[in-house]
């Protein structure tokens, strides 16, 4: 029987091994030096389908659904507001990434109205975060007493 070596394998070993009760910065950096070779975007495929919870830079901007763009738009917002400057453009950075794939998501003609949507969404979050949450509330048709 051979052994199992994938990175699947190779993150579990981690995780059992270290038993982080959520993996931040400092962890993902940590499982990328451990599972190296391996893309971040795979590596951040394989931490999400872990189950394990996740800091927000390290969740990512989730574009599933709205409702997981929403969910992560405002997470981000708290990053951001909370940060000094380097840390406001690392967060703009990971947001700005967001939206580029998604630009490129959009080539899909099934998936172009959805995608010009969540970019929509993307940008208003960039040009100003701290208005996000009230803006995605009106223009996902909710009440908001300004």
């Amino acid at each position: 029987m051979r052994p199992t070596t994938g990175k699947r394998t190779e993150l579990a070993r981690w995780l059992e091994e270290h038993r982080p009760a959520r993996i931040g910065e400092a962890e993902f950096e940590a499982l990328g030096r451990a599972l190296a070779p391996v893309s971040e975007s795979y590596l951040r495929k394989l931490v999400r389908e872990s189950g394990v919870p996740l800091d927000a830079m390290v969740e990512g901007v989730r574009q599933g659904s709205f409702d997981e763009l929403e969910a992560s738009l405002l997470r981000f917002q708290d990053e951001y507001e909370g940060g000094d400057a380097a840390r406001r453009a690392a967060v703009r950075r990971v947001v700005i990434t967001s939206k580029e794939h998604a630009r490129l998501a959009s080539r899909n003609p099934e998936r172009r109205r959805e995608k010009e949507e969540m970019i929509l969404w993307m940008m208003t979050w960039l040009e100003n975060p701290p208005l996000f949450a009230a803006w995605v509330r009106l223009r996902r048709g909710v009440q908001v007493n300004l």
